[in-house]
């Protein structure tokens, strides 16, 4: 979702140098995209241990969340061309799942804009036991489509999320935005959901 279907990473990280300057924390850029992609508690704990602040990983969590809803809440960056493809994939009866490491009261915000049941399942970081770039998000949601992973394909924005995918059999199409994505198997690459449909992500699958 963030980064992919939203461009929220910059919410989130005019939310972290917030928290700095409120803590008395140092942060930078760098530390900013490190996080792109990650499970959030363990962004947190990055956080906790980089920005050098006496808060907990779920303290910090939450107080991100916070910041970011409130910005969400207001307004949705959508990315070129997501809406649009969401929407010609429920027009031809694809189904879809969402994979996103945010949580759910994050995700409500953004799905609340979008018509009913254009998702089909909606695995969020806070439903998981293990995060990406673990398989388990990718395979939970192929599980809740009732399809293999391997006729499923996964749209990414990161390396970290590429990897959770590829890990759980996906085929990935790869979007780069804030952070590269390494070359490697199963991955193709485009430079924007703008103007792909659903008979172009299905061109995809069948030719990996």
């Amino acid at each position: 979702m963030d980064g992919t279907l939203v461009d929220t990473e910059p919410y989130w990280i005019d939310t972290e140098y917030a928290m700095a300057e409120k803590y008395g924390g140092t942060w930078s850029q760098e530390h900013a995209m490190n996080l792109v992609g990650n499970a959030l508690l363990d962004s947190g704990d990055y956080i906790r241990v980089h920005m050098g602040i006496d808060r907990t990983p779920q303290q910090i969590v939450d107080e991100l969340l916070d910041g970011v809803v409130a910005r969400v809440e207001d307004d949705v960056p959508w990315r070129p061309g997501a809406r649009e493809l969401l929407s010609d994939l429920h027009d031809h009866d694809v189904p879809c799942a969402l994979v996103t490491m945010s949580w759910q009261r994050f995700v409500a915000p953004i799905l609340a804009q979008l018509p009913s049941g254009t998702f089909a399942s909606v695995v969020t970081g806070d439903r998981v036991e293990l995060g990406k770039p673990h398989p388990e998000p990718y395979l939970t949601a192929a599980a809740e489509l009732g399809l293999p992973p391997d006729r499923c394909l996964a749209i990414e924005d990161s390396n970290t999320g590429a990897k959770s995918a590829v890990a759980a059999g996906c085929t990935v199409l790869c979007v780069p935005h804030h952070v590269p994505i390494l070359e490697g198997e199963r991955r193709v690459f485009a430079d924007t959901l703008a103007g792909l449909g659903a008979a172009d992500l299905g061109g995809l699958l069948r030719d990996t």
